[in-house]
């Protein structure tokens, strides 16, 4: 089984930083912080809470944007 490379406990500005080719799945998720002076700080994990969204699914959909490299 293949590893994950982005957990929930990243936080947002790594998981761009490191993977921006994730971008479009935060905003498919509502998820406009990729930019904002919290990304520095708040986790994956945190910011699927803040906007309602299940955070298994939004790390399958992160992890499947980055699968191929």
């Amino acid at each position: 089984m293949a590893e994950n490379k982005i957990t929930e406990d990243m936080t947002i500005r790594e998981v761009i930083e490191k993977y921006p080719e994730t971008a479009p799945v935060f905003s498919k998720y509502n998820i406009g912080c990729i930019g904002c002076l919290a990304a520095s700080f708040e986790r994956v994990k945190d910011i699927a809470g803040v906007h309602g969204t299940d955070v298994k699914s939004f790390l399958k959909d992160l992890n499947e944007a980055v699968k191929s490299k």
